[in-house]
């Protein structure tokens, strides 16, 4: 027990992705601006990974911490109005600037560790991804590491593309390891699928690429299914999508929601 879980308590040693936009002569026409007076440069939003590596690039040593005495902290807040011409129209009319700066109350620095597209077409661009922050809090002389994930949704807009949409989701490092089965893919599709659905008749060995695990079952129905789950630095197993053939088809995606139709009262 105490070796699995290694799994859980060993943080990220991947490097980070947002290395771009590095050089200070970046900055240089922002300085006095503000975030609504700032026009971004086409290149930086020509392809979707281009608008998230530069998006992330900014942020990784955009700081927000108020009460440390060591002097300015990366860029300080400079790349935050820059950021925000990152977020689409409709976006920027849901979150204003202040509560876009307030959402990084207490970030030092943002790593981008993970960044993967997800094969969803039935709602646009969609990105899965994973950050590894320095934050400090407050009444401590001392940072912490913090993980979080979630999904992008991108929009192209006349100039490029835009993110339309950001869920971000804290981890957890101690309840995970300690209780429940839903931190772990081939469980979940055990008890969801089998327990629950009593779909599952037989499930095949994991596929497993760096943090990308692929699992493949079938199902009473007579039909296969395919499930891609990534694992997060707290080793907790994240549904990315669901795919479902019969006979020689091809691999539609399906939306399956075993709580909803497989549980009753």
């Amino acid at each position: 027990m105490v070796l699995q879980n290694q799994r859980y308590f060993r943080p990220s040693c991947l490097p980070a992705l947002n290395l771009r936009l590095s050089d200070w002569k970046f900055y240089e026409p922002y300085y006095e601006k503000t975030h609504d007076q700032i026009q971004l440069p086409a290149k930086l939003t020509k392809t979707p990974e281009d608008t998230l590596l530069n998006y992330f690039s900014l942020l990784r040593e955009a700081e927000n911490i108020a009460g440390r005495s060591c002097g300015t902290i990366g860029n300080g807040h400079i790349p935050f109005p820059i950021a925000f011409n990152f977020l689409s129209t409709n976006y920027q009319k849901k979150l204003s600037y202040q509560k876009y700066l307030h959402s990084f109350s207490g970030i030092g620095h943002t790593s981008l560790i993970k960044l993967c597209r997800v094969p969803d077409v039935s709602t646009g661009i969609k990105f899965f991804y994973e950050i590894e922050t320095i934050e400090a809090f407050k009444g401590k002389t001392t940072e912490y590491f913090g993980y979080a994930y979630g999904f992008i949704q991108l929009v192209h807009e006349q100039t490029g593309y835009r993110i339309a949409d950001v869920q971000q989701l804290t981890e957890d490092f101690l309840c995970a390891p300690y209780h429940g089965w839903d931190q772990d893919a081939e469980s979940i599709v055990d008890v969801k699928y089998g327990n629950w659905c009593k779909l599952l008749i037989k499930r095949y060995p994991t596929i497993q690429k760096d943090y990308v695990k692929h699992i493949f079952f079938h199902g009473n129905d007579g039909a296969d299914y395919y499930f891609i789950f990534i694992t997060l630095t707290n080793g907790t197993d994240v549904e990315m999508a669901q795919f479902r053939k019969k006979g020689d088809e091809m691999w539609k995606q399906v939306n399956m929601k075993p709580e909803e139709e497989c549980l009753t009262e």
